[in-house]
């Protein structure tokens, strides 16, 4: 994420953030830690405050996170078993380092433009047959929500053909609709794809 307005937000609200989404799981976690061998090495791209980072590290693997906001990482960091770094998504250089690679509702603050040379990254990051945990918000276009954090919006072919212009073939899709740190409900859209 490198949008300075988007980044502000999270610096104001990191706490609210925390308090929002403590002790839940996203639905498509357990299914996305079944796909790793066991105590696999992951990777949780634009961690937030670090919950899931920390929910992969008490089920046994090895997790590395990584996100923009400062302020996100301090949280992070503060958990069990979880190392964070303060990293924009253009920064993600590893070579199959990884088993798996979260990215829950992260990239979506990317432009649009961005978004292919994020994904090649992440291909080349996963180790042969690893594992991508991508969720997005459905829809179309670019948009600002309430609270000035930038949104890219995806349809579900869009992103197949996104997936698989970096090697990545979609194993699994759900979707769903949750209400955000702005107060709406919008519909996201969930997958597990492939190396």
């Amino acid at each position: 994420m490198s949008d300075a307005e988007t980044l502000r937000v999270y610096a104001a609200k990191a706490r609210d953030y925390e308090a929002m989404s403590e002790g839940r799981v996203f639905p498509a976690l357990p299914a996305f830690l079944a796909e790793l061998p066991e105590g696999g090495r992951v990777l949780d791209l634009g961690c937030g405050p670090g919950l899931e980072a920390a929910y992969m590290a008490q089920a046994g693997f090895v997790v590395e996170a990584m996100d923009a906001s400062p302020e996100m990482v301090a949280l992070a960091q503060a958990r069990a078993g979880v190392s964070a770094v303060q990293a924009s998504f253009d920064q993600l250089s590893a070579l199959g380092r990884y088993d798996g690679i979260w990215a829950a509702f992260s990239l979506l603050h990317a432009p649009r433009a961005e978004m292919p040379s994020h994904l090649a990254a992440i291909a080349r990051a996963l180790k042969p047959g690893g594992v991508l945990g991508l969720t997005l918000k459905e829809g179309q276009g670019e948009a600002r929500d309430q609270l000035g954090r930038f949104y890219c919006y995806y349809a579900e072919e869009e992103l197949r053909q996104l997936l698989a212009d970096v090697g990545l073939t979609v194993t699994s899709l759900s979707r769903g609709a949750g209400t955000g740190l702005d107060g709406t409900s919008a519909p996201w859209l969930s997958v597990l794809a492939h190396g």
